[in-house]
């Protein structure tokens, strides 16, 4: 299986440094960070490693579903997932992930409303990205539309 990387180059302390983060396997783009951006609650044109676990999360969990829902013989024509990743303060010092929450809206063919909430909790537990995340709650808000 491959390997993929990023990269980042950081100049200068945590609260007045700044960086670049590079998607270095795809080479699709180059995006600023800063931990006081981090930290705020607008990001104002910055990214965050928050925000970069958010997209893993939501991509991994969306193949995964789908391959789910054709294990259960229902047919995915259209996913929404959406992650939201929180970043609070850790008990003992610094700072920890506090939460992250998968709301998932699916036009499926082949399962019902139980059928395709069964299939989503059962890719919240086997996506590789939720497998690597175990030390944080990771809470699941699923449903069908028609």
């Amino acid at each position: 299986m491959p390997t993929r990387s990023a990269r980042t180059a950081w100049n200068g302390g945590l609260e007045d440094g700044s960086g670049q983060v590079e998607l270095t396997s795809s080479g699709r783009g180059t995006f600023d960070v800063s931990f006081p951006k981090r930290a705020a609650d607008d990001a104002d044109g910055t990214t965050s490693p928050e925000e970069l676990i958010a997209a893993a999360h939501s991509a991994c969990f969306a193949m995964q579903l789908s391959a789910v829902i054709a294990e259960a013989g229902g047919t995915p024509q259209a996913l929404e997932v959406k992650a939201d990743v929180s970043l609070g303060p850790h008990p003992e010092s610094g700072f920890r992930l506090t939460g992250i929450t998968l709301t998932v809206r699916g036009e499926v063919t082949g399962l019902d409303a139980d059928g395709f909430a069964t299939a989503a909790q059962t890719a919240k537990e086997t996506c590789p990205v939720s497998r690597a995340l175990t030390g944080v709650d990771i809470t699941l808000d699923a449903a069908l539309e028609s």
